[in-house]
């Protein structure tokens, strides 16, 4: 039997391209990124060795010698996984590569549980609803855009074992407005919302909805920054500090359901975008670079158990792509981020649920 790709040498795909901070998403930077893949596989080790350099990585301790070795079965399981994928991916035969991170000792099972994805439970009633986004007059589209590169993104955040995808989400879209109005990039508190918003229809570490958070922000008054009301990952007792509010939200749009040029629109002439995605695929789980086609992806309402943001969007090598920001810290996928495939059958619905805020700040 064949051994696994070394954890140093999955590694060194991630560290090859984080140089100078944020990734570079040109297709330059892309080939590269590519080639490094291609050079992962001329290390092997034994299971053990591998298993042990994750263990070390990832700061894992387990219980007991019977919880290791379950973990362990299912860490080469995963690592069985990736390789066959990875080899699909050498061959030509698929556009992206998976690789070890904080999941790999977790079942695909296991970790729908751990981040507690689940379609969101929509509600009828908002205080705040959100009119329908129209691109701008006689609008014409960028080829390729990065917010990053323009400030109106924070650093990548972990929203650790708690739901809060939709808090970190909504921060992110207001985060971006705010810095274009003020050219000021602040981090909003995703504590807030998880502890306050639940009057609005939000359920905390358990699931919400971007605009429900909107119309709690709206009633509220504002939002504090991170820094006067952090994150826990948990669930707490609303402490919202009206006098630290930094922005509000006066209103919010929605991108016409299933659109992804409306939403490249969006994107390129607003802001970065909240969206939900369908991420209740192993491929997911373990994506590590690359153009991502998930071909069991659903795109309907009812199958989007995840919020992210859209914060750019290009072409590599004739694969659309979408930029899209993650809530699991920079150990997963390119840095934290992840290149969707754009314009192919709006991919795991993308474009099925975007909508920005109107920010006014204080």
């Amino acid at each position: 039997m064949r051994s696994p790709f070394v954890l140093v040498a999955l590694l060194l795909v991630q560290k090859s391209v984080a140089k100078n901070g944020n990734y570079s998403l040109h297709e330059n930077a892309n080939q590269e990124l590519s080639a490094a893949a291609l050079n992962v596989k001329v290390s092997f080790a034994p299971y053990e060795e591998t298993w042990s350099n994750f263990k070390v990585a990832y700061g894992r301790q387990y219980s007991s010698k019977a919880v290791e070795a379950y973990r362990f079965q299912t860490f080469v399981s995963n690592l069985k996984k990736i390789e066959q994928h990875n080899s699909l991916f050498q061959n030509g035969n698929t556009t992206y590569w998976m690789g070890i991170n904080q999941f790999a000792d977790m079942s695909v099972e296991e970790y729908r549980a751990h981040n507690k994805l689940k379609p969101v439970k929509r509600t009828a009633s908002r205080t705040l609803k959100c009119l329908p986004f129209q691109s701008p007059l006689n609008y014409q589209l960028p080829a390729t855009v990065d917010w990053r590169k323009k400030g109106y993104v924070t650093p990548v955040k972990n929203q650790g074992q708690c739901g809060s995808c939709w808090a970190f989400s909504t921060t992110g879209s207001m985060e971006g407005q705010y810095y274009r109005k003020t050219k000021s990039l602040v981090s909003l508190s995703e504590q807030q919302l998880v502890d306050c918003a639940g009057p609005f229809g939000t359920q905390g570490c358990n699931g919400g909805d971007e605009p429900l958070a909107y119309a709690y922000i709206n009633n509220a008054g504002g939002i504090d920054k991170d820094i006067d009301y952090p994150y826990e990952s948990q669930d707490g007792q609303c402490r919202f500090l009206k006098n630290k509010v930094v922005a509000r939200v006066t209103g919010c749009y929605d991108v016409t359901e299933g659109s992804e040029q409306e939403l490249q629109s969006a994107v390129s002439s607003q802001g970065p975008v909240s969206v939900n995605i369908d991420a209740n695929h192993d491929s997911f789980q373990f994506y590590s670079g690359g153009v991502y086609v998930e071909q069991s992806c659903q795109n309907g309402p009812e199958d989007l158990d995840h919020a992210v943001l859209a914060v750019g969007y290009g072409t590599m090598g004739g694969q659309d792509y979408w930029i899209v920001k993650n809530s699991w810290g920079g150990q997963w996928g390119l840095q934290g981020y992840i290149m969707m495939a754009r314009n192919k059958n709006n991919m795991c619905g993308v474009a099925t649920e975007a909508n920005f805020p109107v920010v006014s700040p204080v």
